[in-house]
């Protein structure tokens, strides 16, 4: 596979925005460990090999363990992970199918169980910005780590 252009540039004053929309999220408040993990489920959901590989890897930097970064795929039936990330997992799948059924009320109430108002703001923001990097990095073919070492 080869990436289709270099998105870039073709539309920077865009792209720095997404950037910096991209930074603020990383550092919003919301556990390192949490928005690692989130954006990991949500690229999978959206089959983004190249935001699967890179959240893996930083979830990893930052401490998290290979089993619980190799259970996210599968965390409704994990026991390794907290409510609170259960819930942020819940709530990152409806959010990121959200033209299957939106956030249904009971997914709402349950996520409000363990996430302030502002912290679901945030959230919500979190799992917005990796579907936009996750829809740029497919439509665009973004080249995977494993494709830039065969090209080499």
């Amino acid at each position: 596979m080869q990436q289709r252009m270099k998105y870039q540039s073709y539309a920077p004053e865009l792209m720095k925005q997404v950037y910096a929309l991209n930074k603020a999220v990383d550092e919003c408040g919301l556990e390192k460990s949490l928005l690692h993990l989130v954006k990991l489920r949500s690229s999978q959901i959206n089959g983004c090999s190249f935001c699967v590989d890179m959240h893996s890897k930083e979830a990893l930097r930052d401490g998290d363990t290979q089993q619980r970064v190799f259970l996210v795929s599968a965390w409704k039936e994990s026991p390794l992970f907290s409510d609170r990330e259960r819930a942020a997992f819940a709530y990152a799948d409806a959010v990121t199918k959200i033209s299957e059924q939106g956030v249904p009320d009971a997914l709402w109430e349950a996520t409000r169980q363990h996430f302030s108002e502002e912290e679901l703001t945030k959230l919500t923001v979190a799992i917005g910005m990796i579907n936009i990097w996750n829809r740029i990095c497919v439509s665009f073919h973004v080249l995977h780590p494993v494709e830039h070492a065969k090209a080499a």
